[in-house]
């Protein structure tokens, strides 16, 4: 696996990493076989992935502990990803947007017991906290890469203004959020912006909430629990507008004898090699495509015919809110 350095402090990162979310929360079969999660993850290091990517907001909390009971002994071989800022200590553990320096020192403390380590790699705002100056939640990150707690930190879902504000403060290392070929909103301002200031990217959801792989064509497939049955792309009459999106990308892995997943994270790399995607699963065979699409090289015509795609019908989120402030 080719690897890749994110951001100005040399956080070196396997190109492709592996999001942990769908093993324990909001998706189909979330949590319901710890034991293939956990040997899925195992196999990604066997397969060379570094960067893994979890959350206090999964479960909440449990999906911090699986990776904890999964990477005892292998913390030395993996770069550890959180995030924080969804959930509100200082406000009796509830759900809500958080990002006071307190609420930051509550939450690293929790996801460091969590996850049986002394610090995370990556540490993320999760979503922007409009009542908190963001300059006072990177003010107390910076701090916490002083005392060791966190080696970089990140932001997720920011705008363009908020990411110079907080990158004035201390360098962010990188920006997640939302970004597949059915999810070209960053390429507007915030690609050129993260290239400027030498931040790297991570995609999240890369294989489009797993639409790209070809695989949901109807939401029945999904449980009654998954949030995808909300998401307004797939639903209805949208859901059927926004197949033709996975047509085209099936017809670019028939040429090439690939899967349609693959194609979809091959071009996705070949948008630039600062940009990390890291597609979710919890079965070993879809970790082993997803790890092969590094291998897949589009050519300028495939490159073409899938830039010139359209734009999925209906918002990335029922709520969209919280993105991009």
């Amino acid at each position: 696996m080719k690897k890749i350095t994110l951001g100005t402090d040399g956080l070196e990162v396997s190109r492709i990493g592996l999001g942990a979310m769908g093993m324990s929360a909001f998706y189909t079969g979330a949590g319901v076989d710890d034991i293939a999660s956990i040997k899925t993850l195992h196999r990604a290091i066997d397969l060379g992935v570094t960067f893994f990517d979890t959350a206090e907001t999964y479960g909440p909390y449990i999906n911090e502990e699986l990776l904890s009971r999964a990477f005892d002994g292998k913390r030395d071989q993996i770069v550890l990803a959180s995030k924080f800022g969804t959930i509100s200590h200082v406000n009796g553990d509830t759900r809500g947007l958080d990002g006071s320096p307190k609420n930051v020192r509550l939450s690293i403390e929790g996801t460091l017991t969590r996850l049986g380590t002394d610090y995370v790699d990556l540490y993320y705002q999760h979503r922007m906290d409009p009542n908190t100056p963001i300059e006072d939640t990177v003010g107390t990150l910076a701090e916490l890469i002083a005392e060791g707690k966190i080696r970089s930190y990140g932001l997720s879902e920011a705008a363009p203004a908020t990411i110079r504000r907080a990158h004035a403060v201390h360098p962010v290392t990188a920006l997640q959020t939302e970004y597949s070929l059915w999810s070209r909103e960053p390429e507007a301002e915030l690609l050129p912006l993260v290239q400027e200031l030498g931040i790297g990217f991570v995609a999240y959801s890369p294989l489009g909430r797993g639409f790209l792989t070809g695989t949901i064509r109807s939401i029945d497939q999904l449980d009654e629990t998954d949030f995808r049955r909300d998401n307004p792309r797939f639903a209805g009459e949208n859901l059927a507008a926004n197949i033709r999106i996975v047509e085209q990308v099936d017809a670019v892995a028939r040429e090439l004898a690939v899967k349609p997943g693959q194609v979809a994270l091959a071009w996705l790399l070949a948008q630039g090699d600062y940009i990390s995607p890291i597609p979710g699963t919890k079965r070993i065979p879809y970790l082993e495509e997803n790890v092969a699409a590094d291998d897949v090289v589009l050519s300028p015509a495939h490159l073409a015919a899938l830039d010139a795609l359209a734009a999925p019908v209906g918002d990335r989120y029922a709520d969209m809110s919280t993105v991009n402030r």
